[in-house]
């Protein structure tokens, strides 16, 4: 642990011109006394860290000291190219791998480029989770990962179906994790079953345990992460919508269908509907997951949306209107 840190605090002063006491201690995170005595010992074992009295002062590389300690491991590698994505990181257990990877890169650039990795930070970051939402890391996901990187099969223990199910329902299978995906705060393996079966997306959240077996299987090269996300996340959306409603929407309606009732959904319906009418009203037929899901949805259109059928649906509608109309009337 020590010697880590003594490597870090090497690369950091190599990469700026010098640093504070605290400023070291907070990158480090540990104590200023501990950088002290850290900046003693390095300079103990010929490393020439110079401090700067006074209250302006700090440490810093003398002579032009650069330290060969700048080849990147494999799995400091890897996390560099997710550095954009630092809750990821940070769940997946990576965050230390990625930081050392990021001081690697900033002390073997040119003097003029140091300032690159502040610069890109401060143009850009990716907030995962969705709104409103306060998703919870996964239990399990560090050992997940660890698993995904290094291509080992795993036997996991899971729940199927709904959260929060008994027991009974726990399945286990021996897996091959071929890729971690973060979609609106929930963690997804995608995984095949161990012996050539077929590839399926698991619920990292719904694992009860995952147990390393220290066997490697032999990734098949030719699977693409992205597009098979891409082909299974179309499928599920399609799958949920297992009922239909007919309705009739203004102008302003069909604009703001697929952001009241999902992409999928509305395209389907959009592309079977027939011209508008004398009122510029258009009818069409919108698959949705449930009358009850169609309920909510249809009612953020408010009264740029009728509901034709089911007549149930519609009566429900109907019985809504009634009572704005007692709340707004006069």
């Amino acid at each position: 642990m020590r010697a880590a840190r003594l490597i870090k605090m090497v690369l950091l002063l190599q990469s700026r011109p010098a640093m504070t006491a605290a400023e070291l201690a907070r990158e480090l995170e540990v104590s200023e006394r501990t950088v002290t005595r850290d900046a003693q010992a390095l300079s103990e074992a010929g490393v020439p860290v110079y401090a700067d009295r006074g209250r302006r002062g700090g440490y810093r590389l003398i002579g032009g000291y650069r330290t060969r300690l700048t080849g990147l491991a494999r799995e400091e590698a890897e996390a560099l190219f997710l550095s954009g994505v630092p809750v990821a990181l940070r769940e997946m257990g990576l965050q230390d791998a990625a930081s050392a990877a990021r001081l690697k890169v900033s002390a073997a650039l040119l003097p003029s480029l140091r300032d690159a990795p502040r610069t890109a930070a401060q143009r850009f970051h990716l907030d995962a989770p969705a709104w409103f939402t306060e998703p919870g890391t996964p239990r399990l996901l560090p050992a997940v990962a660890d698993a995904v990187w290094d291509d080992r099969r795993i036997t996991a223990r899971y729940r199927r179906g709904e959260m929060g199910r008994h027991a009974e329902s726990a399945v286990e299978r021996e897996l091959e994790p071929y890729g971690l995906v973060l979609k609106a705060g929930v963690w997804y393996l995608c995984a095949r079953v161990a012996g050539g079966g077929a590839f399926r997306v698991y619920r990292i959240d719904r694992f009860t345990a995952v147990e390393d077996g220290g066997e490697r299987f032999a990734r098949d090269e030719e699977f693409d992460l992205a597009a098979f996300w891409e082909e299974r996340a179309e499928q599920f959306a399609r799958s949920v919508l297992r009922a239909e409603v007919v309705v009739r929407l203004s102008a302003d309606g069909v604009r703001r269908l697929p952001y009241a009732v999902g992409p999928a959904s509305a395209r389907e319906a959009l592309s079977g509907a027939g011209d508008p009418d004398e009122r510029g009203w258009v009818t069409l037929t919108l698959p949705v997951e449930s009358e009850e899901v169609a309920h909510t949805q249809l009612t953020a259109l408010g009264p740029e949306a009728e509901v034709l059928s089911p007549k149930r649906l519609r009566a429900r509608f109907a019985r809504d209107a009634t009572r704005l109309a007692g709340l707004y009337g006069p």
